[in-house]
């Protein structure tokens, strides 16, 4: 494979990852204002707890696709997973783009807005494991890290053009009530028309040489819960390093729209000014934290992830609570962020290289997203059931406990950057310059 097919794979990878995340977290973003139209009238707080509650049902369906995803691209291959992925994740964002309320047809308008949640709980589900095996397989072995880290350079990247597509309706676009009462569906009509776009791509990309040489194998040795069940202690580690790291994304980039709105007090254009601007520079940091990681290797980085967060996670979200400026709230916001990078940036690749080419995606995938499951999709729902029952600093002391979890199997775990197994798949020694 020449460099420019490399490169230009990666690319079309990286672009693909980015509609899905866009179309999944414009969800979250554009949820204070579509609330009201799936939902019966009521306060802020209960429609919020309502499409939280959706937004978790969402992530229920996320270890069937990690699950069926990861067979499928352990199976027949990682463009063949990524192209279906980013089909299901199309038909979802139509749907809840044309999807009536709950004033048209009662009952059903949430029934639609959960089936189409499913749907794109599935495609997710399965995007992060192929997504992180591909861009890890298809890295060189002495940049895997930087490259990788793309993953969540796009991620993050679709939430930030979900957050700033509702900063230009909201002040440049489109009034509140406008908002309220059909705006919100723009957001998901581009999320299908770019998912669109992503499928024609994906369809340029190489196959990775890990698959290739797994493929040669034997076929029994592929894509089954048996085989990935040969593996217990991967399978936890990949739990296990998980469990905070998933709570600690989700609490610092989903979550502080509704806190700062709801908890401090903010307007919801200042509270999406403020996590748009600490998500742009977030993003800006994966790439450098993931380039580290292929110097000093990747547990390093986990533990001063699982050290910060356990140290000054209950400090940052009070000072989140009590920030009274944009530019307070912001350093907050932006201070938990610095820390959550020690995992997000590299969590991809070490999950990857934990597992043999045969059961990778299936491997990365389905343990991943069971635990996203129960810890990232229930982290706003969580924070506001604390809130209503006015006990909303035991939230702080739950993410610091989870972290606390993650902090002790980083500490016990083997660092996967000098024990790869996708360089030993491919007989790369691990040498100070390819490990």
């Amino acid at each position: 494979m020449t460099p420019t097919q490399r490169l230009r794979s990666i690319f079309s990878g990286s672009v693909g990852n980015l509609v899905e995340w866009y179309d999944w977290y414009a969800y979250s973003a554009f949820a204070i204002y579509f609330a009201p139209h799936f939902f019966p009238k009521g306060d802020t707080t209960a429609q919020l707890l309502d499409t939280a509650a959706v937004f978790a049902v969402g992530f229920l369906m996320r270890p069937v696709g990690g699950w069926l995803m990861g067979l499928y691209a352990d199976r027949h291959g990682r463009k063949a997973a990524l192209m279906l992925s980013v089909l299901l994740m199309c038909a979802g964002s139509l749907l809840i783009a044309v999807a009536p309320g709950f004033e048209s047809i009662g009952v059903a308008a949430p029934a639609l807005l959960v089936f189409a949640r499913l749907l794109q709980g599935l495609s997710v589900g399965g995007e992060y494991g192929t997504s992180a095996t591909y861009l890890s397989e298809m890295a060189q072995s002495k940049h895997r890290g930087f490259w990788s880290s793309f993953q969540y350079v796009t991620l993050v990247m679709g939430q930030l053009l979900a957050l700033a597509l509702l900063v230009l309706l909201q002040r440049a676009l489109l009034t509140e009530e406008q908002l309220h009462a059909w705006g919100w569906r723009i957001p998901f009509v581009v999320g299908a028309l770019c998912a669109v776009t992503a499928l024609w791509l994906r369809r340029g990309m190489q196959e990775t040489e890990s698959f290739a040489v797994a493929r040669t194998r034997d076929n029994k040795q592929r894509g089954s819960l048996r085989v990935l069940m040969q593996h217990p202690r991967e399978v936890l580690t990949v739990i296990g390093l998980t469990m905070g790291g998933t709570l600690s994304f989700y609490t610092f980039t989903t979550y502080p729209q509704k806190f700062l709105v709801n908890t401090g007090g903010f307007s919801k254009a200042d509270a999406t000014l403020i996590s748009a601007a600490s998500l742009f520079v977030f993003m800006l940091l994966q790439p450098l934290v993931g380039a580290l990681s292929d110097r000093t290797g990747r547990r390093p980085i986990l533990i001063a992830f699982g050290v910060l967060g356990t140290l000054f996670t209950y400090t940052i979200l009070s000072g989140i609570a009590a920030s009274r400026t944009v530019t307070d709230a912001f350093v907050w916001v932006m201070s938990g962020l610095l820390i959550v990078s020690g995992y997000t940036s590299i969590n991809a690749v070490v999950k990857a290289e934990l597992f043999p080419a045969h059961i990778r995606a299936l491997g990365v995938g389905l343990p991943y997203a069971l635990t996203v499951s129960v810890f990232g999709g229930t982290a706003e729902y969580i924070a506001l059931w604390f809130k209503q029952i006015g006990h909303e600093s035991w939230f702080y002391v739950y993410v610091t406990a989870c972290v606390a979890v993650s902090l002790c199997v980083y500490a016990l775990m083997r660092d996967t950057k000098a024990h790869s197994r996708i360089d030993r798949d491919l007989d790369i020694p691990n040498t100070g310059e390819h490990a």
